[in-house]
């Protein structure tokens, strides 16, 4: 019995839609609870907040996730057949997101206060949603690639 044909194999351009993709929902998200939080902030000091999560989302974006996208691109982009459909993330990854959603599950209810989680929800967030790009931008390229093999086929 062959078990590989029920592998659920897609090409590179799925996969590269599928990291993209989750990477910029999850961020919004992240954006999204955070903005709610600086909108309670009734004294008008949500811009010094909301300017302290832009710049750790600048911190986040170049030192931290740019890295792990690159990583990713580099065992996503070489290979030429198609892949399962969870290896748009190596599995140490989804290893870290249960993990990731529990301490967020912890922050959320925890007594820490709203406006400073929410610098973190945003820095978070936001890097989240600029890396992303990298992300589609590459899934644009494998697109106009495929065409461009198609027309000359």
């Amino acid at each position: 019995m062959d078990i590989h044909k029920y592998k659920p194999a897609v090409a590179k351009g799925v996969l590269l839609f599928l990291a993209g993709g989750l990477w910029f929902a999850v961020g919004l998200m992240l954006l999204f609870m955070a903005i709610t939080w600086l909108r309670e902030i009734a004294d008008g000091s949500w811009y010094v907040y909301a300017g302290a999560g832009g710049l750790l989302a600048m911190f986040f974006h170049h030192f931290v996730f740019l890295r792990i996208v690159d990583k990713n691109l580099a065992r996503l982009l070489p290979e030429a057949e198609k892949r399962c459909l969870f290896s748009f993330m190596p599995w140490k990854s989804y290893l870290m997101i249960p993990v990731m959603i529990a301490m967020g599950v912890v922050l959320r209810h925890s007594s820490f206060p709203k406006p400073y989680l929410s610098v973190i929800y945003m820095g978070i967030g936001l890097a989240l949603v600029l890396s992303s790009v990298r992300y589609l931008r590459y899934f644009l390229k494998e697109i106009a690639n495929r065409c461009v093999r198609e027309k000359k086929e």
